[in-house]
């Protein structure tokens, strides 16, 4: 199965093992609860999925790549306790805690969270001496003399033999303890996982035409080779950051990330062309519909003579600025719903409070509530890097509100709320023009591809390259775009007549 696949599936074991009867006990047998084995590869996502699936599932997650521990972290230190036995008393070697049991009762504290997934990395690559103790984790769901917590979920990761050398197999007792799940590279999965996570669209377009580049790991006698998600994940991150800062992103860049001498070069010329092509076409121009007639035919007809490589950057350049927009559009969009939402919540404590009372007051009051609700969310780490923005964004933009009543000398609550309310309203008018704006850029955009490169494979990959990002599916179905739904109809049209006509070939020679 592929990595999505592999998260599904943990998100639905979670939801049966820790399901409840009407009395609020756990109806699926503790006995029963096998621990989920991932093997796959490394560096296809086995730690990112753990991450998702927790956050889907609303549980916590301790994490622990288990190489990195010594028996005694792992099992706890031995000490001497007393004990009865037959009436007598004996002096007796025990255990203290585990660290990584310890962790789940931390993560426990911390979050308020009750059910999570304990991951273990790296499970089938521990020393000798730690060997026992993973199999009595996996068979017993113990470290030590210490049992994992009741609802806490046991996963476990590790990798192929032909992967790493220090691999240990498991004998058949262990693996028929344990759900085995094997994972594999796809790389049609990790693109449609990067498009929601604003990999860069250098990226995403090169490996959408070279998808055998996608992963590769081989060891021969000149030394290892290797290319894996993680790498083109975080290759993409520092030539973001790169490209923010204004520093240039050299050729030999990629090669600190790809291990492959072939792949990496051949990905740093791509890129070289593909911000080449980002500043002959002026793509963002072209959207916002600020290009001259006659520069705008040029750019079309450049387009329409381009190579493979060429149409294929190109739609992608669109694509790109096309996600950048409908990014800020959500960020803008989510402020809005948590400011209004903060109004009603201000709204109500205002009309609690007589006209005599000093509105400052209440108002800054119920602000510092708010910020301090904030930091609770974010200890207890409730809240995605996004949301967490977006709510002290919106507390900030309050509070410049709230400022803006006190220099007209607002003093009763009720006037204070209405001049936030008024302030309010800009907010609204600026998502509106916003919203226009968007939908301009996506008719440029459908406009330019079918101009240039008419309605075969470039139109047919500008749809599925909106389809696949959350933020311009989410715009498109509040807001509307008719040319999306035109050509989308279109090429679902033209894919069923190509199936049909298959089938009838197919039909025809078995005749």
């Amino acid at each position: 199965m592929n990595i999505q696949e592999a998260k599904k599936e943990i998100c639905n074991t979670l939801r049966a093992y820790l399901a409840k009867d009407e009395d609020g006990d756990y109806s699926y047998p503790m006995v029963r609860q096998r621990p989920i084995l991932l093997i796959g590869p490394p560096g296809i996502g086995k730690t990112a999925i753990m991450e998702q699936a927790a956050t889907e599932c609303g549980v916590g997650l301790v994490s622990y790549t288990i190489t990195h521990h010594t028996r005694q972290s792992a099992i706890g230190l031995p000490e001497i306790v007393k004990r009865s036995y037959g009436g007598k008393e004996m002096m007796v070697t025990d255990y203290t805690m585990s660290e990584i049991v310890a962790s789940v009762y931390d993560c426990m504290d911390k979050t308020g969270k009750k059910e999570g997934i304990l991951f273990i990395d790296e499970i089938n690559c521990v020393s000798e001496t730690l060997a026992p103790a993973m199999l009595a984790l996996l068979q017993n769901k113990t470290f030590g003399s210490h049992k994992i917590p009741e609802g806490w979920v046991l996963v476990a990761a590790g990798n192929p033999p032909e992967y790493n050398k220090s691999v240990r197999e498991f004998d058949i007792v262990t693996l028929d303890r344990v759900r085995k799940l094997e994972i594999q590279p796809d790389c049609d999965t990790w693109l449609k996982y990067a498009a929601q996570q604003n990999v860069h669209q250098a990226v995403i377009s090169y490996l959408s035409m070279k998808k055998e580049r996608f992963y590769s790991v081989e060891n021969t006698v000149d030394g290892k080779f290797f290319v894996t998600a993680r790498g083109w994940e975080d290759l993409s991150r520092l030539i973001q950051s790169y490209e923010k800062l204004g520093i240039e992103v050299s050729a030999g860049l990629a090669g600190e990330f790809l291990q492959k001498e072939e792949t990496a070069e051949d990905f740093a010329g791509f890129y070289q062309l593909y911000m080449k092509y980002g500043e002959d076409y002026e793509i963002p121009a072209i959207l916002r519909g600020e290009l001259d007639p006659e520069v705008l035919k040029q750019k079309q007809h450049m387009a329409a003579g381009g190579g493979f490589e060429e149409r294929f950057a190109v739609v992608n350049l669109i694509l790109g600025t096309l996600r950048e927009t409908a990014g800020e559009y959500a960020r803008m969009d989510q402020q809005i719903e948590i400011m209004y939402d903060l109004l009603v919540h201000l709204r109500e404590q205002v009309r609690k409070i007589s006209q005599d009372t000093d509105g400052s007051s209440i108002i800054e009051k119920f602000i510092r509530e708010q910020e301090k609700s904030l930091q609770v969310k974010k200890k207890m780490e409730l809240l995605s890097i996004r949301e967490q923005k977006s709510q002290e964004t919106a507390i900030r933009r309050l509070k410049e509100y709230i400022l803006t009543a006190k220099k007209e000398h607002l003093r009763s609550a009720q006037s204070g709320f209405e001049r936030i309310c008024r302030c309010f309203q800009e907010e609204p008018a600026a998502r509106e023009k916003f919203i226009q704006s968007l939908q301009r850029e996506l008719e440029n955009a459908f406009s330019f591809v079918k101009e240039s490169f008419g309605e075969d494979q470039e139109m047919l990959l500008l749809v599925t390259g909106i389809t696949a990002v959350r933020e311009m599916t989410t715009f498109i179905a509040e807001n509307g775009c008719p040319a999306y739904f035109r050509y989308s109809g279109m090429l679902l049209y033209n894919k069923e007549e190509k199936d049909l006509r298959q089938a009838c070939l197919d039909a025809m020679e078995e005749i």
